[in-house]
Formats: structure tokens, C-alpha cells, sequence
């Protein structure tokens, strides 16, 4: 099948060409059409697949030649990594780097001979991933092409290294086409390895200090989780003559006990990758890089890349000591994130915040590990990628209008920017408003805990939430706030290709909600009978309809209200501020006679739920569980 190798290797010959284009206007085009073939490449091949009966494919048996060619891969990428350690006078991370590679190196060359099997998969949750990929990541191409324009003119201080900054998007696709259809173990560890380098290098695109440091925080912490997946890989590959993802499932599923350990490895690598705690300050500190690589890497896909893996493994997670310590891990980061959330005025660090928190309540689906968590993480993770994509662009956009991504300076900022704020109203209704999609699978993860009897999971979902719903209402109401406006807009600067992909994510956003219970009904539940032999989704179809109802008449009310009240007078009355008003509701006379002005404000409690005060302990704690995971795990497997 010619689109599955397209699909990886275009990408990459995209990067290529991409670093030798050093005109702005040739790249711009470049990028649209490489973009566009990427997408469409993506839809066919979604196209193809439903011919083919939508079922399970296997392809390329024999690839001696590929696999060469991919160790070959690893090792320039181990030489890469070293030489930046060494560079930047880092060089003990290298260490982290060379040593699963040099292992996977050996193993290939010198290990046991391996079972002929498949190297490549497609599959329901595989086709679902590459068009998480191939759309919003496309678009996210697209409106990195006008973002960047701006930043540049807006941090003139920052080297100009946009062909760069491209290679690595298209790299980045390349990487995530492969490492989500490949069902080769080895395959898997190499598109591992080249998606952690490529969020590395994009966020030190600035090159000052402190993104300096937090590429290279990022980067041993994503290599770590390489070494595990590494040691996972080799274990099951010694033990088995097998590096089939689909044969670890299977016997994790089945209970042998020699799949516990690379599972519980491979999970573990997973946990880096998709920035739970202890690792979730890597996400935190990606925040320096440009918006693009933001909504591209640390929120659309990168981060779901562990989310995937997980998902695969789920079955053999479900009901053992694994699967429990995993989903304790991932409910806990859902509750302490969200309530790190709650402190932070800088809107790209409460997206951050948010999306670690939101990615935990995934990670605790997969530990669950049934066809109802699943169900509720499947969903979760659609409207996730598309959600928070929009909002990362939406902020950039706003912050280069406005030169801040403070959220007390978007006061009122459907009257300054209206076209940004309704988007932004968007993202954020989509996060977590009834009855928008992230909230009703919310609602399914608390209902499918129920069923599984997760008593503390149940907790972290019920109190998370309840914090999830606090600093999004903080934020929605700063928006379509009016106290102290002046009455005078911004210039709305965002360029056409900006808002194209704003309009098309917004536009996902409302059709993922009112095709909720269809994408349910002829694609979700066909995944879980892949994956479980069963299909048991959460909310019946009559709800899921119920709500679909609701959803419209959200968006129709206010659309009406606006049509039939434009000719109608209303008698406005003015706020008493306990002086002599001024005219309006932002300005009085106090009683000494002196003018003053009404100013809203949100209260963070950064005292009390900062990063400060709440980031270490949550490590520390998150670090023994994980460490009484190994020791329980490695000790049933010796008894």
C-alpha cells in the first residue's frame, strides 16, 4: 500500500527541502501545498481503508533492507544527541541516549533470530490517530506560516531561523505517521526517539537561557522513558523471539507472566512521553517555544503519542497491578494539575496545566483499562487534540494583537477583538461546558469508574473536575467581561492563513459535538470490539442524540436573541458604586470627591496553589508510587 510509506517519507522530504528555502514567500507556498498533499494523502488513505472493509491490516513482512536502514537512523540521531550534550555542557545526558540505543544496536545485530512478522498496522485507533495528524497538524503547518511572520517582527532579538523552524514541523509529521502505524517494536522506538529530538530542538528555537534548559529538561526526561521502552523492547524480544506490539497485548491479555515486565516498562516510557508527574514539568517549560510548536507538539499530538501507546496496551493492563498503578498516576495527576491550573494568570501555561491534567484523566482510562474507560478515553482524546489546538493558536494570535498573554489583559475582550474571543469562547466552551464534547467524556470516565469500582479514581475525576470548571469559568468570564473597557477595539493583526485554521478548528469543534453519537455508533465502537471483542459505550444513543439537541440549541439561542432584538430599545441601568456615577459602569465620583475607576480582577491563589507549593510534593509522591509499582511488579514476576 503505497499511501502508508507516502504518508511517512513525504513529510520527511518536506523537512528537507523546507531547510534550503530561505525566502518567505516561496516557503509560504511550499508549506500550503505540502500541507495540503499531506492531508489529502491522509483522507485517501481513510477512504481506502473503509473499501477495504475497515478491518485490522497488516503489511511489509520482509524489511531487512528498512530495518538497516532505520538502526543506520538511530544511531545518526544517538551522534546528534551527544554532540548537543556535549555542547551545551550537558553531557551526562548523552548517556541516556547512548545506552538504550547502543543496546537496540546489539540486540538487532547479534540477538536472537525474531519471528517473521508485520512492521506496519492499520487499524481503527491507528486511522483515528493519523487524522488527528493529518488534520490538525496540517493546519497547524499553515498557521505557523502567518505566526511566524509576526513573532519575528515582534521579538526582532530572536535570530530569524524560520527554515528551520518548518524542517522540524514536517520532520515532526513524518515521525508521528510512523510511529503510530508501526506494530514493529524496533520501528516504534526509532519515530519514539526522533518525535522527542524534534520537541527538543523546537523548544530551544530562541536559543536564550532559559529555553536552552528546558529543551534539555524535556529531552532526558523523554529519553528516560526511551531507556524503559528500550529495556521493555529487549526483555520481550529475549524472551519471546518477538517484537510485535500486537503479540505483548496479546500475552499481557492472557496473563504470561514474562509480558508483565516490558509492559509495565513500555507504560512507564509512556508516562514521560505524555508528561505525567514526576515529568510533568518538561510541558511546563515547552511553553517558551513559538505557539505553533505549542498546539503542534505539547497539546494536538506529541503528548498523544504516550496517550497511544497506552491505549494499545490497555487490555493487557486491565485488572492487574499495572493497570492499577497507572490509573492511580494518571487520576492523581488529573487532580493536583488542575489545581496548579488555578494559580497561573499566563494563558499558555493554564493551557499547559490543563493539558497535563486533561491527559491524566486519559492515562487513567487506559490503566483502567476496559471498553468503557476507553471509550470515554477515545473520545477524551478527539476532542482534546482539537480543542486545545484551537486555543494555543487562538492565544498566539491574541498575544501578537495584543503584545500579552495575561489573562487579566484580555478584560473584555470580545468588545476589543470579537472575531478572537468568539474563538477562544469556543476552545473553552469545548473544554468544559455542558454539554460540549470533553465534558460528557468526563461524565463517561466518572460513570465507567463507577462501574470498575476505581474508588479513588472516582475522587481524582469528581474533585479535578470540579477544579477544571474553576479556572475555565475564571477565564471565560474575563473575556466577555465590560467593567473597565474603554471602549476602544484592538487591531485584530492575525493574518489570513491564521484564521483559516482558526475557522476550520473552530468549525471541528462544533461538528465533533453534534456528530458525537454518529463517530460513536460507526467508529468508536468498532475500535473497542478490535480491541476488547466487545463494544460497551458509556451513554446510550438516545442520550448522546439528547445532547446533541442541547449543543444546537446552545449555539441557536443566542443567534436568535441577536436577530430578533436588534431593533429592540432596552433601558440599561447603571451599577451604584457607592459614589456618583459617571455615565457608565467603570467610572465614579467616591465620596471625598475623588474620580475612581472599577477594576475586575481575578483572585490565582498563588500562595496557596502554585506551582511552587504544589509541583515537588506532587513529584515526590507520584516518584514512590511509581517506585512501589517496579518493586511490587518485579517481585510477583520473581515469586
Amino acid at each position: 500500500m503505497i499511501l502508508i510509506p507516502f504518508l511517512i517519507l513525504f513529510p520527511l522530504l518536506m523537512a528537507g527541502i523546507m531547510y534550503f528555502i530561505q525566502s518567505s514567500k516561496v516557503r509560504r507556498y511550499v508549506v500550503y501545498v505540502g500541507a495540503g498533499i499531506i492531508a489529502c494523502a491522509t483522507f485517501a488513505l481513510l477512504f481506502w481503508w473503509i473499501l477495504q472493509g475497515a478491518t485490522t491490516m497488516e503489511f511489509y513482512y520482509e524489511t531487512e533492507v528498512a530495518d538497516h536502514i532505520i538502526l543506520g537512523v538511530e544511531l545518526i540521531l544517538m551522534c546528534l544527541v551527544t554532540f548537543l550534550s556535549f555542547k551545551y555542557k550537558k553531557g551526562w545526558i548523552s548517556v541516556l541516549s547512548i545506552v538504550p540505543t547502543l543496546m537496540l544496536a546489539y540486540f538487532d545485530l547479534f540477538g536472537p533470530q525474531l519471528k517473521t512478522t508485520a512492521h506496519i498496522r492499520l487499524d481503527h485507533l491507528s486511522v483515528l490517530m493519523c487524522l488527528i495528524i493529518g488534520i490538525v497538524g496540517t493546519l497547524i503547518c499553515v498557521y505557523a506560516v502567518g505566526y511566524m511572520h509576526g513573532y519575528h517582527q515582534n521579538h526582532t532579538e530572536v535570530e530569524d531561523r524560520r527554515n528551520y523552524f518548518f524542517m522540524l514541523l514536517f520532520l515532526f509529521l513524518g515521525a508521528m505517521y510512523g510511529f503510530v502505524m508501526s506494530e514493529s517494536l524496533l520501528w516504534i522506538d526509532l519515530f519514539w526517539e526522533m518525535t522527542s529530538i524534534c520537541s527538543f530542538l523546537l523548544i530551544g528555537y530562541t536559543r536564550t537561557e532559559e529555553a536552552i534548559n528546558n529543551s534539555f529538561r524535556a529531552l532526558w526526561m523523554n529519553l528516560l522513558g526511551g531507556c524503559a521502552l528500550a529495556a521493555g523492547i529487549i526483555y520481550f524480544g529475549c524472551t519471546t523471539y518477538n517484537v510485535s506490539l500486537r503479540a505483548l497485548v496479546e500475552c499481557g491479555r492472557m496473563g504470561f507472566s514474562f509480558a508483565v515486565i516490558p509492559v509495565t516498562l513500555i507504560a512507564f516510557a509512556a508516562l514521560t512521553k505524555s508528561a505525567q508527574l514526576p515529568f510533568s514539568t518538561w510541558l511546563i517549560g515547552a511553553m517558551v517555544a513559538p505557539t505553533p510548536s505549542s498546539a503542534l507538539l505539547h497539546s494536538a499530538t506529541m503528548v498523544k503519542a504516550g496517550i497511544y501507546i497506552l491505549f494499545r496496551l490497555a487490555p493487557a493492563m486491565q485488572g492487574n497491578a499495572t493497570g492499577t498503578f497507572i490509573a492511580f498516576i494518571g487520576g492523581f495527576t488529573f487532580l493536583i494539575t488542575s489545581l496548579m491550573a488555578i494559580a497561573q494568570s499566563d494563558a499558555k501555561k493554564v493551557l499547559a496545566f490543563s493539558t497535563i491534567s486533561n491527559l491524566g484523566l486519559m492515562v487513567a482510562c487506559a490503566g483502567v483499562g476496559t471498553s468503557t474507560t476507553i471509550w470515554a478515553g477515545i473520545f477524551l482524546m478527539i476532542f482534546h487534540a482539537v480543542s486545545k489546538s484551537l486555543l494555543f493558536q487562538d492565544v498566539g494570535a491574541t498575544e501578537n494583537a495584543i503584545h500579552s498573554r495575561d489573562i487579566e489583559d484580555m478584560h473584555g475582550l470580545l468588545f476589543r477583538l470579537p472575531v478572537l474571543a468568539t474563538i477562544m469562547f469556543i476552545g473553552i466552551a469545548g473544554m468544559f461546558l455542558a454539554p460540549f464534547g470533553m465534558l460528557i467524556s468526563k461524565w463517561a470516565a466518572l460513570r465507567a469508574s463507577v462501574d470498575a469500582r476505581q474508588i479513588l479514581l472516582v475522587f481524582f475525576i469528581v474533585f479535578g473536575s470540579a477544579t477544571t470548571s474553576f479556572y475555565w469559568t475564571k477565564w471565560m468570564g474575563k473575556i466577555i467581561s465590560k467593567s473597565h473597557m474603554t471602549g476602544e477595539r484592538d487591531r485584530d493583526i492575525t493574518k489570513p492563513n491564521e484564521r483559516f485554521s482558526l475557522f476550520i478548528h473552530a468549525g471541528l469543534m462544533i461538528l465533533l459535538c453534534v456528530l458525537f453519537p454518529l463517530i460513536s455508533k460507526l467508529f468508536v465502537e468498532d475500535l473497542l470490539t478490535e480491541m476488547f471483542a466487545v463494544a460497551t459505550p458509556v451513554l446510550s444513543q438516545p442520550i448522546l442524540y439528547m445532547l446533541v439537541i442541547i449543543i444546537c440549541i446552545v449555539f441557536a439561542v443566542p443567534l436568535l436573541s441577536y436577530f430578533f432584538s436588534k431593533n429592540v430599545k432596552t433601558n440599561q441601568k447603571l451599577a451604584y458604586m457607592n459614589g456618583i456615577n459617571e455615565g457608565d459602569d467603570s467610572s465614579f465620583v467616591d465620596s471625598l470627591g475623588d474620580p475612581k475607576k472599577l477594576w475586575l480582577s481575578n483572585f490565582y491563589f498563588a500562595e496557596m496553589l502554585g506551582q511552587r507549593k504544589l509541583m515537588i510534593p506532587g513529584q515526590i509522591f507520584s516518584c514512590l508510587v511509581i517506585v512501589i509499582m517496579l518493586c511490587v511488579i518485579i517481585g510477583g514476576v520473581m515469586i
